[in-house]
């Protein structure tokens, strides 16, 4: 079996059941090595999401946001925008796993893995709005992660926006969210909690594979790490290096972030 057409068919697919049906079939015959790689593959467009026909799409500012995580309709809303943020977050690393070419296996292992992890966290969180009554779909969501893709068609950007800045903007806005949470304490809101920790926990393990891989490109190409980081972001989300950010610092060493990009992220004179 060809490994990227295979791996574009799961892409592709548009129903969250088929697709991840698709993808356990897929991950089992690439573990088993029973896939080869043809690399005059050309991989698809990026036009429009996978979700494009089955999901309720608006402006961001469209997207329903709530403060009140102590009414159902506000945990519905809050594990509805989560949900779609760790759906989103399969197909981005399905698409890094196929888009990037004569890169080393253990590349395509590690986003293999990460989508197997962001499958698991959409699994606990669509449990946790069929308790609710509700449903992946039932509530609007927009389109910014897919449009962090569409920027981001080359490796060197793709591992330095969608790990080392999207994904790590998580690592601050999860405990945020947590923190919310248990001042509304509820047998409820405990479940969310434990879902978040472990989304927590392994996020950063993702982070810190796109940092890695950022790192290994940089080498490869005799960059410098910091600068090549900030230019590329600055490049794609402009003004974004001069703002000040409150980060998770702890989190955010683990995942490889270093010190002196720690200090020009939160503007401070250290990183602890």
């Amino acid at each position: 079996m060809n490994y990227y057409e295979s791996l574009e068919k799961v892409i592709l697919t548009t129903n969250p059941k088929e697709k991840i049906e698709l993808f356990e079939k897929f991950y089992k015959n690439f573990k088993e090595k029973k896939l080869y790689f043809e690399n005059t593959y050309k991989p698809y467009e990026l036009i429009k999401p996978s979700y494009n026909d089955i999901l309720k799409i608006v402006l961001p500012k469209e997207v329903k946001q709530t403060k009140y995580v102590n009414t159902k309709e506000g945990k519905k809303i809050l594990l509805h925008t989560i949900a779609h943020i760790e759906y989103s977050a399969i197909d981005m690393a399905l698409d890094a796993a196929l888009r990037f070419k004569n890169m080393p296996i253990s590349y395509y292992e590690d986003w293999l893995e990460v989508a197997e992890d962001e499958i698991r966290h959409f699994l606990m969180l669509e449990e946790l709005l069929i308790e609710l009554d509700s449903f992946f779909g039932d509530l609007e969501v927009h389109t910014n992660l897919f449009e962090a893709l569409k920027k981001t068609p080359d490796i060197l950007s793709r591992m330095a926006i969608v790990p080392r800045y999207l994904e790590a903007n998580g690592l601050e806005q999860n405990p945020k969210i947590m923190e919310k949470l248990k001042s509304n304490p509820d047998e409820f809101n405990e479940k969310i909690i434990n879902a978040l920790e472990i989304i927590l926990e392994e996020e950063v393990e993702h982070v810190f594979k796109g940092d890695k891989w950022f790192k290994y490109l940089c080498e490869k190409e005799n960059f410098n790490v910091e600068k090549k980081y900030f230019e590329i972001l600055e490049n794609i989300y402009p003004g974004s290096t001069s703002k000040k950010y409150d980060l998770n610092i702890e989190a955010r060493k683990k995942a490889g972030f270093s010190c002196d990009e720690l200090k020009f992220l939160s503007k401070k004179e250290d990183c602890n």
